[in-house]
């Protein structure tokens, strides 16, 4: 049950900062998505086990804060706990050490990720800005095509528990 996040445009919010990292869950917002923008969750052969949607979005933010002259990195954590909202403590140590060469973070994530963004950050005096809002949860049948192509199908957005919208593809 993947949370449906929204992207919010952050940069205006951050023309202040000096450096970015960018730093992402990598479950909900890429099928959120790749749900918006109608292409697959994960295609193995094309893009490893990455969402070809998701890493278009980041980049574009990317070259967005560049041309405004603001260095951006990304980081990025998929083991023991891929899921932001259950990080264990070297997950949340190994973002503290890395966000030192940054002055502000960027969560793309559900205001849990964020949760864990400041705790992971606390007392280091580095700004967090959350650039996905909830909307609502995903809802998909998962698909197979052979080789190694895993799509969402029949996709719907689940609003307030009982409206459901789909989601043209």
């Amino acid at each position: 049950m993947p949370l449906h996040l929204e992207s919010i445009d952050v940069v205006d919010a951050l023309e202040d900062s000096r450096s970015v990292l960018i730093v992402s869950c990598p479950v909900c917002p890429p099928v959120s998505l790749a749900m918006q923008r109608g292409s697959p969750w994960i295609e193995v052969l094309k893009h490893g086990v990455k969402t070809e949607a998701f890493e278009d979005h980041v980049d574009e933010l990317r070259k967005d804060l560049e041309r405004r002259g603001i260095r951006t990195g990304v980081y990025a954590m998929y083991v023991p706990s891929p899921m932001m909202c259950v990080w264990t403590m070297g997950q949340h140590r190994r973002l503290r050490k890395r966000a030192e060469a940054y002055d502000t973070v960027v969560v793309m994530g559900c205001d849990s990720a964020k949760v864990s963004v400041e705790r992971a950050l606390a007392g280091t005096g580095r700004r967090v800005v959350v650039a996905m809002e909830l909307t609502g949860l995903t809802n998909a049948v998962a698909t197979f095509d052979l080789p190694s192509t895993v799509d969402l199908d029949d996709r719907a957005l689940v609003g307030d528990g009982a409206s459901v919208t789909p989601i043209d593809s």
